[in-house]
C-alpha cells in the first residue's frame, strides 16, 4: 500500500497512464524479488528515475519510453554481468546534491501544475472554492504525513493522508479533482508489447541519454539501498546479482507497459521495520499490486487528486538535500558550482543526463587541475656531485608543464638522478615529458637517471621503450607499501 501513491503520482507526473506506475510498481517488485541480491528490498516504480523520461515522453511519446527503460535495463544488466557497479562510485557528492536538489524542485513544481483544469482542449488554473478546495486538501495532507510519523511509523504516514483525505471528500460529497479525471486505473493483466518504434541508429541516439542516466541514477539508488539494509541487518548482499536483478526487471517493464524503476527506500525501511528478511514480503507486495489492477480500480480512482499532490510535495521536500545547505560553507567553491550548476540544468532543461555529464566532466577537469597545481620537485647535491630531484605528486597530463619547468637542465651537474619515490607516473603524457627532459639532458651531454619507480610505473615504462629513451635505476625491491 505504501507503493501505490508514488507509483501513481509519478506516472501522472510523467504525464502517462495511473496504470503504467501500478504495472511497473507489480514487475519490479516480483521480478526483484524472485531474482535479486538483497532479500527484504522492496523496488518499484520508483520517482527518481520516472523523472528522467518526462522529457523524452514529452517529446517522443509513450512508446519511446518504454524502449528508453529497456535499453536502460540491457545497460544495468550488462553493468551486473561485467561487475561494473563499483564505478557508480565515480559520481560527486556535489553531482549527487544538484541532480536530487534539481529533482526535487522538477516534482514539486509538478505537483503546482496540478491545480490547474482543462476545459476544451484549454488548461487554466483553478479559481474560488476550487482551488481552495484542492488547496486545503493538500495542505491537510501534508500536515499528516508531516505530524503522523511523530505519533507512530507502524503505519506509513503518506497511506493514512490519503485514507482520511479519501474518508473527508467521501462522506462529505466534497467536489474536487480526482484520479479518475486524469485517467483510468482499472486494467488487466500486462501484455507483452513491443515498443512501436523505427528500430535504427537515430532513434537510438535519442533514447541512449535518458536509457544511460536512469539505469546509472537506478543502480545508484538500489545500491545504496542494498549497502542500507545490508548495515541494519548486520547481512551482506550481493551487488552485482541486485544489478543484473534491476536490468531483468526494467527489461520486463518495458516490453510489458511499465514505466520502469528501481529499489525504493522509504517502502524498503517499512519492510524491513516490520521484519521482514526473506523474499517473500516482496513477492506478496507485488502481487497484491496486481490484485488492485485486477479489482480495486474502481476504488483507487476515487483518490482526490490533492492527497497525491500533497504525498509528492513531501517526497520533494525529503529528496532536496537540505544538508548542501548546512554544509555549502564548508565546501571547496568548485563543488558549490558544481552542485548549483547540475541543479539549475535539470531545472532548466529537464534534461538529468547532460546535467549529470556535465557535473562529473567539470568535477574531473577540477580535480585534474587541483592535482597537477600540487606536484613539486626537492632538490638537492649529494657528496658525489649528482643532483637528485625528488618528485612530489601524480605526473600526469594535467602537471607535465610543471613538471618539466622544476629542471635547471643547462646548469645541472652531468649526472642527474629524479626521484618517484613520492611520485606516479600516470599516463602517456607523463612518459612523453620522462622523454622530453631525457632528450634535454642528453643534448648537453648529461646523464639523466629514473629512480625507486614503482612496478606499474615501470611496465609503462617499459612498454613505451619503442617511443622513448631514458635509463632506470633498477631498484633491488621497491614496496609502494610496507608492513611493518
Amino acid at each position: 500500500m505504501t507503493m501505490i501513491p508514488e507509483s501513481l503520482s509519478f506516472a501522472i507526473l510523467a504525464g502517462l497512464s495511473p496504470l503504467t506506475g501500478l504495472y511497473a510498481a507489480f514487475l519490479m517488485g516480483i521480478v526483484t524479488a524472485f531474482l535479486g541480491g538483497r532479500p527484504g528490498m522492496v523496488s518499484g516504480g520508483a520517482g527518481a528515475t520516472v523523472v528522467v523520461l518526462i522529457a523524452l515522453a514529452a517529446s517522443h511519446g509513450v512508446e519511446y519510453l518504454f524502449a528508453a527503460v529497456v535499453l536502460a535495463g540491457i545497460i544495468q544488466f550488462l553493468v551486473g554481468v561485467l561487475k561494473l557497479g563499483k564505478f557508480l562510485r565515480l559520481i560527486p557528492q556535489p553531482v549527487m546534491y544538484g541532480f536530487l536538489n534539481g529533482l526535487a524542485v522538477i516534482i514539486f513544481m509538478a505537483q503546482v501544475a496540478q491545480f490547474k483544469v482543462v476545459e476544451n482542449g484549454v488548461s487554466s488554473w483553478m479559481e474560488g472554492s476550487a482551488l481552495a478546495i484542492m488547496a486545503g486538501l493538500t495542505v491537510l495532507t501534508i500536515a499528516i504525513v508531516f505530524v503522523f510519523p511523530k505519533i507512530t511509523k507502524a503505519v506509513p504516514a503518506s497511506l493514512v493522508a490519503i485514507i482520511v483525505v479519501f474518508a473527508l471528500v467521501y462522506f462529505l460529497d466534497i467536489d474536487t479533482k480526482k484520479v479518475v479525471d486524469i485517467a483510468s486505473v482499472s486494467g488487466s493483466l500486462p501484455s507483452f508489447h513491443i515498443p512501436n518504434i523505427p528500430f535504427n541508429i537515430e532513434t537510438l541516439e535519442i533514447i541512449l541519454p535518458y536509457a544511460a542516466i536512469m539505469a546509472g541514477v537506478g543502480l545508484i539508488e538500489s545500491l545504496l539501498t542494498l549497502n542500507m539494509v545490508d548495515e541494519i541487518t548486520n547481512t551482506k548482499g550481493h551487488s552485482n546479482k541486485e544489478a543484473c536483478a534491476q536490468g531483468i526487471a526494467n527489461i520486463t517493464n518495458g516490453f510489458f507497459g511499465g514505466m520502469g524503476g528501481c529499489a525504493m527506500v522509504a517502502q524498503t525501511l517499512v519492510n524491513i521495520d516490520a521484519g521482514a528478511r526473506t523474499r517473500i514480503s516482496a513477492i506478496i507486495g507485488a502481487v497484491t499490486i496486481l490484485v488492485i489492477i485486477l479489482v480495486g480500480g474502481p476504488v483507487i480512482e476515487q483518490i482526490p487528486m490533492a492527497a497525491l499532490v500533497g504525498v509528492m510535495m513531501m517526497v520533494a521536500i525529503g529528496t532536496f538535500e537540505w544538508i548542501s545547505f548546512r554544509i555549502v560553507t564548508k565546501m571547496p567553491k568548485s563543488d558549490i558550482l558544481v552542485g548549483i550548476l547540475v541543479a539549475i540544468i535539470t531545472i532548466l532543461l529537464h534534461n538529468l543526463a547532460l546535467a549529470v555529464l556535465i557535473g562529473v566532466v567539470i568535477s574531473a577537469l577540477v580535480f585534474a587541475w587541483e592535482s597537477a597545481k600540487r606536484i613539486r620537485a626537492r632538490k638537492y647535491v649529494d657528496d658525489k656531485g649528482v643532483k637528485h630531484y625528488e618528485i612530489f605528486g601524480p605526473l600526469f597530463f594535467g602537471s607535465t608543464a610543471v613538471f618539466l619547468e622544476k629542471f635547471d637542465v643547462v646548469n645541472d651537474p652531468d649526472e642527474v638522478v629524479i626521484d618517484f619515490k613520492e611520485s606516479k607516473v600516470a599516463d602517456m603524457s607523463a612518459i612523453e615529458a620522462l622523454n622530453k627532459i631525457t632528450e634535454k639532458y642528453h643534448a648537453q651531454g648529461k646523464k639523466l637517471h629514473l629512480q625507486h619507480l614503482s612496478r606499474d610505473c615501470r611496465q609503462l615504462l617499459k612498454n613505451a621503450e619503442s617511443v622513448i629513451d631514458v635509463n632506470i635505476i633498477e631498484d633491488p625491491t621497491y614496496n609502494v607499501m610496507t608492513n611493518k
